[in-house]
């Protein structure tokens, strides 16, 4: 298409005041939107700045102006010039007349996909995920007119126009790919499956996958054999992750609870995440910017490791202005390195050992609060449902000051009980965030538990150990004990400590009982 046609047909919707001041900035290249609101002077915004194009404010009549030169309106609110990229978009009052528009300058520019053109190329089905105005669509169009100019049969699944303009006839920028109109949005789906059963495609693009229906029908498709290319709502794969419309895309995610000796070898909570099925996509590329790339290869595999150990490796790509492209990667993308190692007790130290995950029994709070706090803050720590098993109790101020006997229990026990003055998910937060500091300080030294046990039976006397959490004192008394040793805790949170006493202490006393 030519540049100076799409340049006329833009600038022929506008009124003769505006479009003078729009030509005179000679700037189409950089030219984003034009904005017309009742009222306000009409800005022309580029990629770096914004432009009055004159004093005078718009009036209902400059948008009628510019209504009756464009198609209709569709349920969207959208409308564009015939064999054109251009979007025109309605803000419109209660009453539904229009009292503002947004008139997008559309462009197909040929080789912003040299830089990923080897993924596409693979036959793999990519999912494209990226900020609004990022250039998620103009990239998809390109990957539309260089797979089908290579031979494949393409179509476009075309829900608001935007891929292929407005009009019948297609926009060349997707190049010999043939093009499916959706009627009505909510039936994107269909016309999906539609392209895939009528016209046997190689290839599908689909922009804007944003329902369970639309993910179900990708599956379909992905399924049948068919590469498919297509944009999500969101900008990262943790991101994309969470969502529980459209994790299916990714494989969707499901909460595990494991079994002790399982979450022992893992050196995890109970309650994990895992992949529920195999993903729909096969790679998964994130626009930070134009021409600016984090890709993920496999899927499977990256999400299964971003759920187990939080990590993730992308490889990172940058178009430079001189077409060049660097790469970096793949590399190790941390969340937290020295930290989360610790608090999941795999400390990289000598003579350390692995530390269980805490125990948290609810009363009065939110279970769900808690395991969502826990796994924000990738916490080894898990809800359980018997006191005695608790390292620590959570409840809110108004139930512990009636004193129930579950509180009375606890005290009893010698749990910690911890409140919050509301059941909320950010006084939650504030106790379980607590909790991760603690963790991170908290170390087993192994030496210094066996020279207490030696001590204890070479010389036939007890050895207190220094204070220690609930959890690192269950491990001593178990350490202990295996050694047929005797143990007690004394002091009181945060001083309580273990003493080892020798395996036969009737009538023998110690210096901590004086």
């Amino acid at each position: 298409m030519d540049k100076n046609f799409e340049q006329k047909a833009f600038l022929g919707i506008l009124p003769a005041r505006i479009r003078d001041a729009l030509s005179q900035t000679d700037d189409f290249d950089s030219l984003y939107e034009v904005v017309l609101d009742i009222g306000r002077k009409p800005e022309a915004r580029y990629k770096n700045r914004s432009v009055f194009l004159t004093d005078d404010p718009i009036t209902f009549f400059d948008l009628e102006s510019v209504i009756s030169r464009i198609s209709s309106f569709d349920r969207d609110n959208r409308a564009g010039i015939e064999r054109t990229l251009h979007r025109i978009s309605g803000i419109m009052n209660r009453q539904g007349r229009p009292i503002g528009l947004t008139c997008r300058y559309g462009r197909a520019i040929e080789g912003v996909i040299d830089a990923v053109s080897d993924i596409f190329n693979k036959g793999d089905s990519v999912l494209l995920l990226g900020r609004p105005g990022v250039g998620k669509t103009t990239l998809l169009r390109e990957v539309a007119r260089v797979l089908a100019d290579s031979g494949k049969r393409v179509i476009v699944v075309d829900t608001s126009n935007e891929i292929a303009g407005d009009g019948d006839i297609p926009h060349s920028g997707i190049g010999g790919a043939r093009r499916m109109q959706v009627p009505i949005d909510v039936e994107q789906h269909k016309v999906m499956i539609q392209a895939v059963e009528n016209h046997m495609p190689e290839v599908v693009v689909i922009d804007e996958i944003g329902t369970e229906e639309e993910a179900i029908a990708c599956r379909t498709i992905a399924e049948r054999g068919v590469q498919l290319i297509g944009t999500a709502h969101g900008h990262s794969l943790p991101n994309l992750l969470m969502n529980p419309t459209l994790s299916d895309l990714l494989g969707g995610v499901n909460s595990v609870i494991l079994s002790d000796e399982e979450a022992y070898r893992r050196s995890s909570q109970k309650t994990v995440l895992e992949r529920t099925a195999p993903p729909t996509f096969d790679t998964l590329i994130e626009i930070a910017d134009r021409g600016k790339f984090v890709i993920y290869e496999n899927i499977a595999d990256t999400v299964d490791e971003y759920l187990r150990f939080d990590r993730l490796k992308p490889e990172k790509r940058t178009q430079n202005s001189d077409g060049t492209v660097k790469k970096t990667g793949p590399e190790a993308v941390e969340r937290a390195t020295e930290e989360r190692t610790v608090e999941y007790g795999i400390i990289n130290k000598e003579n350390a050992v692995k530390i269980k995950p805490v125990n948290i029994y609810s009363f009065g709070v939110s279970r769900d609060y808690i395991r969502r706090a826990i796994h924000s803050f990738h916490i080894n720590a898990d809800v359980c449902s018997i006191l005695a098993e608790a390292d620590m109790v959570l409840t809110t101020r108004t139930y512990e000051q009636k004193k129930p006997k579950q509180i009375m229990k606890a005290n009893a026990l010698e749990i910690p009980v911890y409140t919050i003055p509301k059941n909320t998910l950010s006084n939650v937060k504030r106790i379980i965030k607590g909790i991760k500091r603690n963790r991170v300080q908290e170390e087993i030294n192994e030496t210094v538990l066996q020279e207490a046990v030696e001590s204890v039976l070479r010389e036939n006397k007890s050895v207190r150990l220094p204070p220690a959490s609930s959890n690192v004192r269950r491990y001593q008394h178990g350490y202990a004990e295996r050694f047929g040793l005797i143990t007690s805790s004394i002091g009181r949170d945060p001083d309580r400590s273990v003493v080892i006493h020798p395996p036969d202490i009737s009538g023998f006393e110690t210096e901590f009982d004086k």
